[in-house]
């Protein structure tokens, strides 16, 4: 198996956009002062499930089999994935079993129940989920729907990027959140054709470090715990087709704290007026981490989705965090 080419997202394009809506990419000036750079925001967070991943559901979805859509699908979720996959199997009438471990983001459970979906909780963490829906495939003989082992969930992911490189031309740096790495793969790939010279910059959260471990040692690493609350990074276990990517394209890669990713969800709403989940801030933190490096420079972060709990909101805004 190997990621999408630039091709494969063309063809993507024309399904992502009969279906979704293209989203902006705003500048935000008194954020951009604070930062001392030109910022650009990709606000993926207006899509209708709230992220991203809606993109690579939609394009994954339309191209199944008849077989495979009678067959129902399951996937494994902290959430975005299964919001995506929900949504999309809505969309185009197919059954979907999304699997979340146990204490998950309850307004995103909510919200997959609200598309149909059927939810199943099972285990500690994004991994033990995954694990469970493996073993559901096997049984009930699903179409199981990997958040990132997917070249048409990756294409259609890439959209996004094709849509910002279209849209902010020039840019120096592009900084992603990322998770398994769907996302930023798909920013690579957009990125090698329309704009070579741009750094593309991923950020994982300190306490769940997996993939940037592995991208710093070259090698998949396995971290015991992914014990952070932007949910959207919490995964221990990289994958092997987005890692693959992940080494040959990326350019710089760093952690961010808990601490960081709450402040950047309070910058988001002061500066923007738009709600951010900790994975989708943390690009923001990402890049005032990097404040010194991207002083002056042309920069484009990716607010990668908005479904964060009130329980979790309400921490953040008061300092909890």
């Amino acid at each position: 198996m190997e990621l999408p080419g630039f091709e494969d997202v063309l063809r993507a394009r024309e399904v992502v956009r009969s279906h979704l809506l293209r989203t902006p990419a705003l500048p935000w000036p008194t954020l951009a002062r604070q930062l001392g750079c030109e910022l650009f925001v990709k606000h993926e967070n207006h899509l209708p499930t709230g992220a991203f991943k809606v993109r690579g559901g939609v394009n994954l979805v339309h191209a199944l089999s008849p077989d495979e859509r009678a067959r129902g699908l399951v996937a494994a979720t902290r959430g975005n994935h299964g919001l995506s996959v929900a949504w999309a199997a809505q969309r185009f009438g197919v059954r979907a079993r999304i699997v979340v471990p146990k204490g998950n983001n309850p307004e995103k459970n909510d919200a997959i129940r609200a598309l149909g979906a059927e939810l199943i909780e099972h285990g500690r963490d994004y991994d033990e989920a995954r694990e469970h829906a493996e073993e559901l495939t096997a049984r009930c003989g699903h179409r199981y729907v990997h958040s990132a082992k997917e070249p048409l969930l990756v294409a259609g992911v890439a959209t996004g990027a094709l849509e910002l490189f279209e849209d902010v031309p020039d840019l120096d740096a592009l900084i992603v959140p990322v998770g398994l790495g769907s996302g930023i793969c798909g920013a690579g790939i957009v990125r090698a054709e329309r704009s070579p010279r741009t750094r593309l910059i991923g950020v994982q959260a300190e306490r769940a470090p997996a993939v940037q471990r592995s991208w710093q040692e070259r090698r998949a690493v396995t971290t015991p715990n992914a014990d952070t609350f932007a949910d959207g990074l919490a995964t221990r276990v990289p994958q092997s087709l987005t890692l693959g990517g992940i080494l040959r394209m990326v350019d710089d890669f760093v952690t961010v704290s808990e601490a960081a990713i709450a402040q950047a969800i309070r910058d988001l709403l002061q500066h923007t007026h738009n709600l951010a989940e900790g994975a989708g801030a943390a690009s923001l933190a990402a890049a005032s981490a990097l404040r010194d490096t991207l002083a002056g420079r042309r920069v484009a972060i990716v607010l990668s989705g908005a479904n964060l709990d009130a329980a979790t909101l309400r921490r953040v805004v008061n300092g909890e965090l």
